[in-house]
């Protein structure tokens, strides 16, 4: 069976784009020779792979199950062929960073503005999403550093660095009714308009736990998945929140905000740099971990 690596490209690039003449520009090829190994992947496996639906390409099961290893099997050659251009220096090459919304939006400007100027030749691209989709690039590849907010993380082969605490707060407006109170009680919580994060945070997630272990279900379910929005939800007057006290500390600085701890929370929450111990740890890398442990310690 001939299954190179330009035939895996196509099966990535077709469940993309859906469509044979833009797999043909994006590899320059003309579209009749995408076409042949498209038809030669489907001989040499014995079943069919693509359906033509309404002018679009798209994968049967069989082409969706060859897709998950063809994606893996292509983010290695990339990383390959990175490694080895990339040897050794800090000259030249890339840093691949994926990071969960805390950490990217309060902590990374300045180091990735400090590492882009002392290194001007390593081109540095970053991913934001949640901590659970960050961890699965770093199992799948596609990142070379991860940077997420999350609880005690273990989970082989990936190795975690603590660099911070990041603890999770109570947030209202001064304008909230219940802005005075000395401390919040699970019973003002309970009779608060709630903003939730999104249903794939590991905030939303901590939160979860907390309103169950106390027995709440908030009357009003306000969910975003943007930290701005929730901040500016919350700041309206109406609402309250579980949020990092890095997102909401100079809003409270500004008086925008108040902020309690919230009572009884048992989870701890840090900020960590992941990667993969199966992934070919590069200079560029090695010396972007060195940076954010040097911050790490600043900042204890």
């Amino acid at each position: 069976m001939n299954l190179n690596l330009l035939k895996l490209e196509i099966i990535e690039l077709l469940e993309k784009h859906h469509k044979i003449t833009t797999v043909a520009d994006l590899l320059g090829l003309k579209q009749p020779t995408v076409t042949f190994h498209m038809k030669n992947l489907e001989r040499d496996f014995g079943v069919k792979l693509f359906d033509a639906r309404m002018g679009r390409i798209i994968l049967t099961d069989a082409g969706y199950a060859l897709l998950h290893y063809a994606t893996k099997i292509n983010a290695l050659a990339a990383e390959a062929q990175r490694v080895v251009k990339d040897f050794d220096t800090l000259r030249q090459g890339t840093l691949s960073i994926g990071a969960s919304y805390v950490p990217a939006t309060y902590i990374l400007p300045k180091l990735l503005d400090k590492f882009a100027k002392s290194y001007p030749g390593i081109h540095i691209s970053l991913s934001v999403k949640t901590a659970p989709a960050i961890t699965q690039m770093l199992h799948s590849h596609q990142v070379d550093i991860g940077i997420i907010s999350t609880g005690s993380f273990h989970e082989n082969p990936l190795k975690a660095y603590a660099l911070c605490m990041d603890e999770l707060v109570l947030a209202c407006s001064p304008a909230h009714p219940f802005a005075a109170s000395e401390e919040w009680t699970p019973e003002l919580i309970a009779a608060s308009s709630f903003v939730l994060h999104g249903r794939a945070s590991s905030t939303r997630r901590i939160t979860d736990q907390w309103l169950e272990q106390h027995g709440i279900s908030p009357f009003s379910r306000l969910e975003l998945d943007s930290l701005e929005a929730i901040k500016q939800a919350v700041i309206l007057g109406e609402h309250i929140s579980f949020i990092s006290r890095m997102a909401v500390q100079s809003e409270a600085d500004r008086g925008l905000l108040r902020i309690w701890l919230i009572p009884g929370l048992p989870a701890e929450r840090q900020v960590y740099a992941i990667t993969n111990q199966d992934r070919y740890m590069s200079v560029t890398s090695s010396r972007f971990i060195e940076l954010l442990q040097e911050w790490s310690l600043s900042v204890q």
